[in-house]
């Protein structure tokens, strides 16, 4: 049955749900059990998956117009020159949205040369990578002798109301006064924004819990 003659079903249909059922799994282990696992960020989760929703139909709706490498590569380009203007993403958030994509393409894009077996050893593969690399560098992170299971340690991202206390030298009341706040354990803390105007600082901690 054709409707103005665009067929009402495909077969193909079968074969997008399975690839979109594959690429929704890998992108919920590699942006929920990676990403935010080590980092406890949320504000790019959104970005993240529709990002990867929109490249994984956008690159299978094409696919029919046999442009499979071109289309692949031109992707990557138009990716490659977007600048989100409200906030520059650092190196971390920019590997994390670049394997995103790739990975969404390649489920997408990959024809009946690859079987389904090498698609998922393949996204599997990534995952592994991507977890124990962010794992390791996460533990990097905190000073050899006080290394500790991910688990069991915490970020918190926190606005302090003094410049006083930020300067390297005053690092050891800065960190004594966060810890009698926040009665938490700090095993290391990073300053960001510095506002002169409101004489106001972000801190992002990371604690023992």
């Amino acid at each position: 049955m054709e409707f103005f003659g665009i067929p009402f079903f495909d077969d193909d249909v079968y074969k997008m749900m399975l690839r979109l059922g594959i690429n929704m799994f890998y992108l919920t282990a590699i942006i929920r059990l990676s990403y935010y696992h080590f980092s406890k960020k949320t504000e790019y989760l959104f970005t993240f998956y529709l990002v990867g929703v929109m490249v994984f139909f956008l690159c299978f709706t094409l696919k029919k117009y046999e442009l499979d490498l071109g289309l692949a590569l031109g992707l990557f380009a138009i990716f490659g020159i977007l600048r989100y203007r409200t906030e520059p993403l650092k190196v971390r958030e920019m590997t994390y949205l670049f394997v995103v994509l790739g990975v969404s393409v390649m489920n997408a894009l990959s024809n009946k040369k690859m079987s389904f077996i090498e698609i998922i050893t393949a996204n599997t593969f990534i995952f592994v990578v991507i977890f124990y690399l962010d794992r390791y560098w996460s533990l990097q992170r905190i000073t050899p002798k006080e290394k500790i299971a991910p688990k069991d340690f915490g970020t918190q991202d926190i606005i302090y109301n003094s410049l006083e206390n930020i300067k390297p030298k005053q690092n050891n009341l800065l960190r004594e006064e966060l810890e009698n706040s926040l009665g938490v354990e700090i095993l290391k803390l990073d300053i960001g924004e510095v506002d002169f105007e409101k004489q106001t600082v972000k801190i992002k901690i990371r604690y023992k819990k």
